[in-house]
């Protein structure tokens, strides 16, 4: 087979690739001047490469389709460096108007630059391109730095649930936990973003440079901010001003506003006529409910209104420093209080910045100090120890003066203790005479209990009986 010989580029063809550049240049948003600049350094190398020599210049009519790469040379007497010199004879026959030390311009036939000098040439080219992207989507970001801007989705990542947005005429991603999570996100969807932050990526390993990174979110507080500021004329004015905002998206937020104009109703402006502002808002995040509130100075008072919609008996504060308080609620609203799975209680704690602990009005079982029957129970040392107000005395005669024995467990009175001193002399005698007090005691202790049992079973058993008559 014959090799198939390749035609110099025609004014056609380079009318053509102009076209594609002006192509580019609408869709991609860069401009022909830079596609053309990147074009002429990649010639620049592959001459220095081929031909020693990068003193290029170039001729370019994009109307013509004209584009002419030349390199020059100086005229000497004496050529010493032919890849940059050339004698007078040759000069003036490139150009009769050549003179010692002028320069003359010699065509360069892309044919010739080689392969390699060619695939350098185009990465060159696509490396300036790619760079330049990068520049314009970063200035457009940049821009649009922590707004909310409409997006048009281009496709969907089937396994990470990831959407490529466009904005503009660049591509960002929103990621799937960027996305509320009720949403559904089809291809062609136009959808608001929250452009969070935006900074140029470090380069790779390879020392890539990755481009500029944007975070898009819906997700985020901001984007519910900024969503009521442009809803409110108010909030954008500055009359109405968002205090703070707690947010579980797709399920709940609370928000807290205030006034700066006592005539002006912060809650009723947020609102809207017959919550047609509002309505709005909750729309674009897919039906997420909103509860707006008014800020209070007071923390008692402020904590009161993020509970909503639960009524509050009285909050107590315990650590004013650390922000923690104790919540009290009627029995009844305590559910509504703490809401779904925490989420109202949860909320609230995040819009306060306080710790808050919520109780019934009752108080939970077994909290609270309990009185039964003249007893009160108090702590002591981890220990809790029962204290009865009947007075000990009662059980003995007035006379008597009742002496605690902790060491033997037995309660005496004065007239059971000699009034000799105990010496080691007569202890034997002292014990004895304890011993005799003990028995005494049992056989008083025994008599008591049979009086007691008789006087209690009237009649015997019918168990007792029988055996009573087979004896």
């Amino acid at each position: 087979m014959k090799k198939k010989e390749t035609k110099p580029k025609t004014a056609t063809d380079l009318k053509e690739m102009f076209a594609a550049m002006q192509e580019l240049e609408k869709t991609k948003g860069i401009p022909m001047d830079t596609m053309l600049e990147n074009i002429k350094k990649s010639i620049e190398k592959a001459c220095k490469s081929n031909y020693n020599n990068d003193d290029v210049v170039f001729a370019v009519d994009v109307e013509k389709g004209i584009f002419q790469a030349y390199i020059q040379k100086t005229v000497v007497e004496e050529v010493t460096d032919p890849d940059r010199e050339v004698d007078e004879k040759l000069g003036r026959d490139l150009d009769i108007r050549a003179v010692i030390g002028s320069k003359v311009r010699i065509p360069v036939d892309t044919k010739n630059l080689g392969r390699i000098s060619v695939q350098n040439a185009r990465s060159v080219i696509r490396q300036g391109i790619r760079d330049k992207e990068r520049e314009i989507t970063l200035k457009e970001f940049k821009e649009k730095e922590n707004e909310i801007v409409t997006a048009v989705v281009e496709n969907i990542d089937p396994v990470t649930g990831n959407a490529s947005i466009r904005i503009d005429k660049s591509i960002a991603t929103l990621t799937k936990a960027e996305q509320v999570g009720i949403e559904d996100l089809k291809e062609g969807d136009s959808v608001r973003v929250y452009v969070a932050e935006v900074k140029e990526q470090e380069p790779g390993k390879k020392g890539k440079n990755k481009g500029p990174r944007a975070i898009i979110s819906r997700t985020s507080n901001e984007f519910v901010k900024r969503l009521f500021e442009l809803e409110v004329p108010e909030i954008y004015d500055g009359v109405v001003v968002i205090k703070s905002i707690a947010r579980e998206a797709g399920s709940r937020t609370k928000l807290a506003v205030q006034s700066t104009n006592p005539d002006v109703d912060s809650v009723g402006a947020c609102i809207g006529a017959r919550g047609v502002r509002v309505a709005k808002i909750v729309e674009e995040l897919g039906g997420e409910k909103i509860d707006i509130i008014e800020y209070k100075e007071k923390p008692e008072e402020f904590i009161a209104a993020a509970l909503s919609p639960a009524n509050v008996v009285k909050v107590e504060v315990l650590d004013e420093e650390n922000k923690s308080c104790r919540v009290t609620v009627p029995d009844s609203q305590l559910s509504l209080a703490i809401g779904n799975r925490g989420q109202n209680a949860r909320l609230a704690a995040r819009l306060t910045s306080w710790k808050v602990d919520i109780r019934p009005e009752s108080g939970f079982y077994g909290e609270d100090e309990k009185e039964n029957d003249g007893e009160e129970l108090i702590a002591e040392n981890g220990e809790e120890l029962l204290e009865s107000t009947e007075t000990v005395n009662d059980a003995f005669s007035e006379d008597e003066e009742v002496i605690a024995d902790f060491d033997g467990n037995e309660a005496v009175t004065e007239d059971t203790l000699s009034e000799e001193t105990v010496t080691e002399e007569n202890m034997d005698e002292v014990a004895e005479k304890e011993t005799v007090t003990e028995e005494t005691a049992e056989e008083n202790s025994k008599e008591s209990d049979n009086s007691e049992n008789y006087d209690n079973e009237k009649e015997p058993k019918d168990e007792e009986k029988d055996s009573a008559v087979s004896e």
